[in-house]
């Protein structure tokens, strides 16, 4: 399992990055968008378009947090 450690949408916002221009430019699509709100997973390329614009790696927005079972079967 995952989290979001920053508010992404917000941190594209103050880049000029608004959910408007996201869409209309189609960078994220909506349902994206929606998916990252909801705290739901995003593709790898969705990730790598984030990264760019934030100019950021993947470990500065998403963070690993094993589950309990992750944590017997892998652990």
């Amino acid at each position: 399992m995952w989290k979001y450690k920053i508010d992404i949408l917000k941190e594209l916002s103050a880049r000029g990055y608004t959910s408007t221009k996201l869409r209309k430019d189609k960078i994220i699509s909506e349902g994206t968008m929606q998916h990252i709100r909801n705290g739901n997973g995003i593709t790898t390329d969705t990730l790598n378009t984030i990264c760019l614009i934030l100019r950021c790696q993947p470990s500065d927005i998403i963070e690993i947090i094993p589950t309990d079972e992750e944590k017997i079967k892998y652990f």
